[in-house]
């Protein structure tokens, strides 16, 4: 197959919604010990914003609808749609079944997929393979979480993090350049970000016959996720690079998930890349998990901050343990 000449998808639209109240630091030190100042030179975070009336699926229909909006398709359009969550609102129906309903894609399949904080990369990723190999042709890809609903906010190593919302991008099959991703897992390092899902009681448990049922909070070893994040994504970048006969110099931006400033600031470092190449939205938004990429590609998108042709990393890590990197070259959606 001719890479340089083949059917890839292409971004021709994208939408993000979060959620209207917005927790800024001082009100996250008055549920534990910590300050404004503490949380912004440790991580960067200044707000997150907290869903009280929105859902994951509202957020993530939302941001379809707008990218659907932008791209100037009807909803009988679509094909796909892949939702990355970590946190659904239920385990089934599915949430994409629950975006196809209310968007009235009614000639759409759909199912989600969950890898944490690498959840929207893995899914744009599914989606360019589905589409590359002629199954689909547009397909509306989304990251959407209600992580405010795992945080124990009485946990100062989590509940200082976490956001909630959505993004989207849609994707169509066009003549272009098939880029390969670079993506990898390692099960043995799990236990450094974890949500146990035992809520449910089950005949076999040590709770059976009883009405307790154990909370399932994000655990995180903040140590360990940052020098694996630190170690992990720069490799993942020049791998993916290196895949696509690419060079630094080639990139104009670096899209990375939106965890911790100093991870982005460590990773470009480790890239010896100018930090101005690495654009950072997590002080208004926190760590939104799968959603954090798509929301910072639409800002970019809808700011008039991308240029036709530019080439982009997408860079994303996170629990399982899991990590990866794919390319993508930016086209001006048509109006």
């Amino acid at each position: 197959m001719n890479r340089e000449q083949t059917i890839t998808g292409v971004i021709c639209g994208t939408g993000a919604c979060v959620p209207e109240k917005v927790m800024d630091n001082n009100e996250i030190a008055q549920l534990v010990e910590t300050s404004d100042q503490w949380i912004r030179e440790r991580t960067g975070v200044a707000r997150r914003h907290i869903a009280k009336k929105e859902t994951t699926v509202s957020m993530a229909v939302e941001a379809g609808r707008q990218a659907m909006e932008e791209a100037g398709i009807c909803p009988e359009e679509i094909d796909l749609i892949l939702v990355a969550s970590a946190s659904p609102d239920q385990v089934f129906p599915c949430t994409a079944c629950r975006v196809q309903e209310f968007l009235g894609a009614v000639n759409a399949s759909g199912f989600d997929l969950n890898a944490a904080c690498s959840g929207f990369l893995f899914a744009y990723n599914t989606a360019q393979a589905y589409i590359s190999a002629g199954v689909f042709r547009t397909v509306l890809v989304i990251g959407a979480e209600c992580l405010s609903r795992l945080v124990d906010w009485q946990d100062r190593n989590t509940c200082i993090l976490f956001g909630d919302g959505a993004g989207a991008v849609l994707l169509r099959a066009q003549s272009g350049r098939l880029y390969l991703p670079a993506a990898h897992s390692d099960g043995t390092g799990g236990s450094a970000l974890t949500c146990d899902g035992t809520a449910a009681i089950g005949p076999g448990a040590e709770n059976a016959g009883t009405s307790e049922r154990k909370i399932p909070y994000i655990e995180m070893n903040g140590k360990e996720v940052f020098q694996f994040a630190i170690r992990k994504v720069p490799q993942a970048i020049e791998e993916v690079l290196e895949k696509n006969h690419l060079t630094k110099d080639d990139i104009d931006w670096f899209i990375l998930h939106q965890a911790n400033s100093r991870i982005v600031d460590a990773v470009a470092r480790r890239l010896k890349t100018d930090i101005k190449k690495f654009p950072m939205n997590l002080q208004e938004y926190g760590n939104t998990s799968s959603a954090s990429i798509p929301i910072l590609l639409n800002e970019l998108n809808r700011n008039g901050i991308l240029n036709n042709g530019q080439r982009i990393v997408l860079a994303g890590f996170g629990a399982g343990l899991s990590w990866g990197a794919s390319i993508l070259e930016w086209k001006i959606p048509e109006k």
